[in-house]
C-alpha cells in the first residue's frame, strides 16, 4: 500500500522570528519513504536540519516579517495490515527499567503524575498487570473522554482532561500516558500521520494525530487511547515527554496561523 502524506502551513509574523520545525517523520520510519519529508518554504530561506534530544528530525530557521508558506509531502509504503497487539508484555519493576525509561515515568508540563497517582491506582491497582494494564486504561480513557475539536486548549493538563471529560487527540494521550506513568509504566507521547484507511472516514478536516508508547516486555509498545483499535497505516513523527517536546513549530515571537492542511491518503 501507498500512502500520500504532507502539509502545507500559511503562518503570519509580526517580525523577523525564529522557528523550530518537528514536521518530518522519525528517523525509524524513513525505509518506508519514498522521498524524506524535508519542509520547504515561501519565500526561501536557509532551513538546517538536526536531531533534537528525543531522537526526532527537527529543522531550524528564521522566517521573514509577513506570510510564509511551509509545505512538504512525500509518499509512504505500509503493509496495509492492521496493528497487532502483544498480549503476553510484562511490567517491568522499576528498578530493572533501561536507564533511558526513567525520564518517562516522571511528571511533565501536560503529566501531573504526583496530583492523579492516587486516582490512577484506585482506579487499575486491581486490573492485571503489563499489557492488560495498559489497555485497561486505554480502554477507560476512550469510554470517559468525549471528543471535540471544540475543546482543544492548549493549557489543557491532564488533570484538567480528567475533571472535564472532553478533549482532543492530544488530550486522550496526556492522560492515558499520565495514567501509565502514576503506574509505574514507562510511557512517552508521540504524534504522527494516521488516515481513514480502512474505517469510515472522518468528516472533519484531517490532522496529526497523538497517541502513547508504553514500555512493557522489553521494548516500547503503541497505543491510542483517542481510536482504541487496530489501525492501518500509522506514521510516526515525533516522540517526547508530552506535547511540549514535540510541538509541530515552535516560534520565538508573535505570528498567526493562516492555513493548516494536513494529507494522509491512501493511492490507488
Amino acid at each position: 500500500m501507498r500512502i500520500h502524506i504532507g502539509y502545507d502551513l500559511i503562518y503570519n509574523f509580526a517580525a523577523p522570528t525564529p522557528l523550530v520545525l518537528l514536521l518530518s517523520p522519525h528517523p525509524s520510519e524513513m525505509y518506508r519513504l519514498q522521498k524524506p519529508s524535508v519542509p520547504r518554504a515561501e519565500p526561501e530561506v536557509p532551513i538546517r536540519e538536526f536531531v533534537d534530544g528525543f531522537g526526532n528530525i527537527s529543522h531550524r530557521l528564521v522566517a521573514p516579517r509577513g506570510r510564509m508558506r511551509l509545505f512538504s509531502e512525500t509518499i509512504a509504503q505500509d503493509s496495509g495490515l492492521p496493528e497487532v497487539g502483544f498480549p503476553e508484555a510484562w511490567e517491568h519493576p522499576v528498578e530493572d527499567l533501561p536507564d533511558e525509561c526513567l525520564p518517562f515515568l516522571l511528571a511533565s508540563r501536560y503529566c501531573e503524575v504526583a496530583e492523579m497517582m492516587p486516582i490512577a491506582w484506585e482506579m487499575f491497582e486491581n486490573a492485571p498487570p503489563g499489557w492488560a494494564r495498559v489497555q485497561a486504561i486505554s480502554d477507560w480513557v476512550f469510554s470517559n473522554i468525549e471528543f471535540g475539536y471544540q475543546y482543544a486548549s492548549p493549557a489543557k493538563t491532564a488533570r484538567n482532561v480528567y475533571r472535564e471529560r472532553r478533549g482532543v487527540c492530544r488530550d486522550f494521550t496526556h492522560l492515558a500516558v499520565t495514567f501509565c506513568r502514576c503506574m509505574n509504566i514507562p510511557a512517552r507521547y508521540c504524534n504522527g500521520y494516521l488516515g481513514d484507511i480502512g474505517v469510515p472516514a472522518d468528516p472533519n478536516p484531517m490532522d496529526f494525530n497523538a497517541w502513547m508508547e508504553v514500555y512493557l516486555g522489553g521494548r516500547w509498545h503503541m497505543f491510542d487511547p483517542r481510536h482504541n483499535t487496530p489501525r492501518i497505516g500509522r506514521i510516526l513523527m515525533t516522540r517526547g515527554r508530552d506535547a511540549v517536546d514535540i510541538a509541530m513549530t515552535t516560534a520565538f515571537g508573535l505570528n498567526t496561523l493562516e492555513q493548516f492542511i494536513v494529507v494522509t491518503q491512501e493511492l490507488l
